[in-house]
């Protein structure tokens, strides 16, 4: 199963947790690329089996607005029946961007991989592979 890791980082923090989910799902023994958003586009949904989506709290506890949230609204018609996990970092707030952003992806029939994975400022990347190895056997 090909799984794509795609994220938007502002300050490096959501980067290194994209990268450690990465180390994890190769661990865990799959296929895995990772994709910087403005570097991917829609049609990438029928290229993957699985997709982690990760993109830190911004403003008033939502998806970054000018890359990620217009990137994120043109794929999630097209991830019905996809294995999804969800991951980003955060400096203020209570995860409500992360509650919603669940909300949203679970109404696109998307299967959704556990609870979205919120790190508080630098991440534990230690954690965060441990999410990736499984996200790889989900």
């Amino acid at each position: 199963m090909k799984t794509a890791i795609i994220y938007w980082s502002g300050t490096g923090n959501t980067e290194a947790m994209a990268k450690a989910i990465e180390r994890g799902l190769k661990e865990g023994g799959t296929d895995t690329a990772v994709f910087e958003v403005d570097k991917t586009n829609a049609g990438i949904a029928e290229q993957y089996d699985k997709f982690a989506f990760g993109c830190p709290s911004m403003g008033s506890e939502v998806l970054e607005e000018d890359s990620f949230e217009p990137f994120f609204a043109a794929v999630e018609g097209k991830l019905s029946g996809k294995k999804v996990a969800l991951f980003g970092s955060y400096g203020w707030g209570d995860g409500e961007w992360m509650r919603d952003w669940q909300a949203r992806t679970s109404k696109t029939g998307a299967v959704l991989f556990e609870q979205g994975l919120t790190q508080q400022e630098a991440p534990d990347e230690a954690l965060c592979a441990e999410f990736g190895k499984r996200f790889a056997a989900f």
